[in-house]
């Protein structure tokens, strides 16, 4: 049969070579594994009288710049037809320039309206930004089109990124009775059989019989692995795809994107390399390799069940508390998922945000602060964002509540309850960090936007509005915190037993539950609103009568804001973000000299979950000036998990809180962390550190740190005075 097929598609590409081919002429022949002839098909097209056939002629021979001229002269015209930016879009699109892509797509549109190809273009790019509107599109161009091919499986790709299974395989199968040939189609199937853990050789067996170069089948099934958090199965089908065709440059990018989240860092630069010295430069490709070379500035602290990787600019400040943080992480849920890690957990921090940002490149839901590939964890430092907007203890929790569903499920977990969970656990962590229902959420639940369970990861991957990421990850994490408070914590360990099984969202909830899906959204629901129904419903007026009273603080009309702060603090308690009640009522009952309620309301602001660093430092003096350290010390130490760098006078106070305490061990840790802020008093900072080295009882390192504070300011008279006591009465002569 093979052999037959073979010989057929000879036949067709000679048959192409005898006469003038066309543009789809060469691509066919291309598709079909036939490279010499596709380059001569190709090369004819070059030197054609139709400015049109050049740029498809170019384009094919991998001459880019020169078929985006070609191209620009044919659809200069006014009557020139759609056809030809629809086409010069998706060279475009292939060549990284999405933006110039999507408009072209347009005025295609403007001059067809009917054009089924340009709906498709636009899916593309939509697809690639995780935009929400590629399915829409799709539909669009498969309305205007039924028969074609290309849309149906691009359709099959949006669902399966969503894990609607089904739905992929049966658009990957209308795209097959459209075309034999649909070659994405197949590997769309290829990939669900690999998903559900059964044999994808006889669709790959397919794809070769019609192409066995078609290196794109397996990178299309590796992309999908990795956005099923497979990621070593990702890396083995990147290389097939390389094995197939050596020449593919994207998925040489992409392995190398891919070893990079594995943790690796020789390889991946090769790769990267290999794929940008041939003119493939992504965005993904061009910044990974930057960030491979910014390693440079980065330090690794290793021990048995950690690796960090830490900005020397920050490593000593941040070392301490990370790993001793990680430590506690891994005793807890090692514990409480009844498991052990197969090794050291790898945890890299980027106190530049787009350094971040690149290592989660290709991936859905990225408004993240931290994001995990197995035993790899990348996320944001403190100094990456602003005071208060980020928890890097929450984040860490989070982080690592995925390294261990992800090991006990082998990676066969829905997205949706792997980030579900994650939230729950920072909440077990701490009430203050557990999770809030923000405006955004309000707005969800008050419109009836949730989500059905079985169609959660939707909501993650494709937002069909701006806030819906956001939205899911409350929605999956209340689902959890649902299924704990009607049942118990053991169901939603049983739940991620049923999915290392391969079950799915459905089978999951029936076998662990007892409800029908539809059941347990009816049940779930009923306790949402319960929660949050009256708050959803006053949403609207919560806000106007917020207004006014930021209005009133601003005029310093105190009066109004005691007055009426209480009953709109009443109506939506859990909001302690930007112009929050709790800071008004605060500067009312400071401008009234009441500082017992003033430290009442930012309490009550702190246990809410409140972060700014400013407010917590103001609660903290009001908690030392009513003689409450303990207090002052617990508040001061929540600002260590928002942002602990570049704050000398938080570690000082601390420092001096835990001192006058007499807890030694723990005020050597806010004074180590003092002198590596680089404070301005840097005598001052190691002659701290060195009283409480000395009353820790530890004489040798008292002493480095009093001779490098006189090292800094020789005439530093308490540190003379201390180094005297530390070396002790000189011994007598005989």
């Amino acid at each position: 049969m093979k052999r037959a097929l073979a010989a057929s598609a000879l036949l067709a590409a000679c048959a192409v070579l005898a006469h003038a081919a066309v543009p789809t002429d060469c691509w066919a022949l291309r598709k079909h594994g036939h490279g010499a002839e596709a380059q001569a098909c190709f090369d004819g097209l070059t030197r054609s009288d139709d400015a049109y056939f050049r740029a498809e002629g170019f384009w094919g021979l991998e001459e880019w710049e020169q078929a985006n001229q070609q191209f620009r002269l044919a659809a200069d015209p006014a009557n020139s037809k759609a056809l030809y930016k629809v086409r010069w879009g998706m060279l475009l699109h292939e060549r990284f320039n999405n933006a110039d892509a999507d408009g072209l797509f347009k005025e295609a549109l403007e001059k067809d309206p009917s054009n089924a190809l340009a709906y498709l273009g636009l899916a593309m790019v939509s697809m690639d930004g995780f935009d929400g509107h590629a399915e829409e599109y799709a539909a669009k161009a498969i309305a205007l089109d039924p028969k074609l091919a290309e849309a149906h499986e691009l359709m099959a790709e949006i669902a399966l990124t969503n894990d609607d299974r089904d739905t992929a395989v049966a658009e990957a199968d209308k795209a097959i009775a459209l075309e034999s040939d649909a070659l994405d189609a197949m590997a769309i199937h290829a990939a669900v059989e690999l998903i559900d853990d059964r044999s994808p050789d006889a669709w790959f067996a397919k794809i070769q019989a019609v192409n066995p170069g078609y290196g794109e089948g397996y990178a299309l099934v590796a992309d999908q692995l990795e956005l099923h958090y497979r990621y070593e199965d990702a890396v083995t089908y990147y290389r097939k795809a390389i094995e197939a065709n050596p020449r593919l440059w994207p998925a040489h990018s992409g392995l190398g994107v891919d070893l990079m989240r594995l943790g690796k860092e020789d390889e991946p630069y090769q790769e990267l390399e290999l794929a940008y010295n041939n003119g493939y430069r992504d965005a993904a490709t061009v910044n990974s390799l930057r960030l491979l070379d910014s390693y440079k500035n980065y330090e690794t602290f290793r021990d048995s069940e950690t690796i960090l990787k830490l900005n020397k600019s920050e490593a000593a400040l941040l070392l301490p508390y990370m790993q001793t943080e990680l430590h506690t992480i891994i005793a807890t849920y090692s514990k409480k998922y009844q498991m052990t890690l197969p090794g050291p957990v790898q945890v890299e921090v980027y106190p530049n945000h787009e350094d971040f940002a690149v290592r989660t490149t290709g991936m859905p839901g990225l408004g993240a602060l931290g994001v995990t590939f197995g035993e790899v964890v990348a996320m944001d430092s403190p100094s990456a964002r602003k005071p208060g907007d980020f928890n890097w203890g929450a984040t860490l929790w989070h982080e690592m509540s995925h390294v261990f569903i992800l090991t006990a499920t082998n990676h066969r977990v829905p997205r949706w309850f792997t980030e579900g969970l994650a939230v729950h656990e920072e909440g077990e962590r701490s009430p203050e960090w557990r999770n809030r229902a923000t405006p955004e959420v309000l707005a969800a639940i008050r419109d009836k936007k949730l989500l059905p369970v079985e169609k959660l990861d939707r909501g993650f991957v494709y937002p069909q509005y701006p806030s819906q990421v956001i939205v899911s990850y409350f929605e999956a994490g209340s689902i959890c915190d649902y299924i704990q408070e009607k049942w118990d914590a053991g169901k939603l360990l049983d739940m991620a037993h049923s999915y290392a099984h391969l079950a799915t969202t459905a089978q999951a909830i029936e076998q662990n539950l007892g409800l029908k899906p539809e059941q347990f959204d009816q049940e779930y629901l009923a306790w949402i609103n319960g929660k949050y129904g009256t708050e959803a419903a006053n949403f609207d007026a919560w806000r106007e009568k917020l207004k006014a009273l930021v209005a009133a603080d601003e005029h310093k009309d105190f009066a109004t804001v005691l007055q009426q702060g209480p009953s709109v603090l009443a109506m939506y308690p859990q909001y302690v973000d930007d112009a929050n009640v709790y800071e008004l009522i605060a500067d009312g009952d400071r401008a009234q000299g009441d500082k017992k309620a003033e430290m009442q309301i930012l309490t009550a602001y702190e246990h809410q979950g409140g972060q700014s660093p400013d407010v917590l430092k103001r609660l903290a003096a009001l908690e030392e000036g009513a003689g409450q350290d303990a207090e002052a010390i617990g508040t001061l130490e929540r600002i260590n998990y928002v942002y602990p760098v570049k704050d000398d006078d938080l570690h000082r106070r601390l420092g001096d809180l835990l001192y006058a305490e007499k807890q030694y061990d723990r005020a050597i840790g806010e004074y180590n962390a003092l002198v590596d802020c680089s404070p301005v008093d840097k005598a001052g900072a190691q002659f701290d550190l060195a009283q409480a080295y000395f009353a820790a009882g530890q004489k040798d390192k008292a002493e480095d740190s009093v001779l490098a504070a006189l090292e800094t300011a020789p005439d530093y008279r308490p540190a003379q005075k201390l180094l005297l006591e530390l070396q002790g009465p000189p011994a007598k002569s005989n």
